[in-house]
């Protein structure tokens, strides 16, 4: 039975090292660490992690939105972890995935979090309607019907997504919606 501690920050402007200062008081074994935001999957520490943890271990982490953004990605981690027999633990909060209580705080902080989430996003969402109305957002250019017209000629040319995006400096995103526009018209 390991402690084993697991730390993230989203921006590489920020230190990871209160956060792994604290695991290490905790008595972690190792600890793991990330720089990436918490909604990307492909975190290569919380993977080494997963891969790592073992029957018996504990988990710890300072806070448990350093280890899941949502409620559902949260409770998809706990599930996994008490399947493999794997307990959960926040220093920082009263949390332990050991106890009902501790699960049932682990449940409500997830969901402030993922509330606070949603609240910042229609924050976001008024801030650029209240600047388009302004006119001070108006989005980028929509490209030209030349660049279409290339788009749609290499297609039929079965030439690849990626290679197509690079000949007419757009993005793979751009490359698909012309393609998808001229399918549904």
């Amino acid at each position: 039975m390991s402690k084993i501690g697991y730390a993230r920050v989203s921006t590489t402007d920020q230190s990871l090292d209160i956060q792994v200062a604290k695991l290490e008081e905790a008595g972690c074994d190792k600890v793991f660490t990330d720089m990436a935001s918490a909604s990307n999957t492909k975190r290569d520490g919380f993977q080494a992690l997963l891969g790592y943890l073992r029957a018996g271990d504990t988990l710890i982490v300072t806070r448990v939105d350093r280890i899941a953004r949502s409620v559902l990605d949260l409770q998809t981690l706990v599930n996994h972890l008490k399947s493999n027999d794997i307990q959960l633990q926040a220093l920082e909060q009263p949390i332990s995935t050991d106890s009902a209580s501790g699960k049932a705080f682990l449940d409500m902080l997830a969901v402030f979090a993922e509330f606070e989430l949603n609240i910042r996003k229609e924050r976001q969402f008024e801030g650029i309607a209240a600047a388009k109305k302004a006119g001070k957002y108006k989005g980028r250019k929509p490209i030209s019907d030349n660049t279409k017209q290339s788009i749609l000629s290499l297609r039929a040319k079965a030439t690849p997504v990626s290679q197509i995006a690079n000949s007419v400096k757009v993005s793979r995103n751009t490359v698909y919606k012309v393609i998808n526009q001229d399918i549904n018209k």
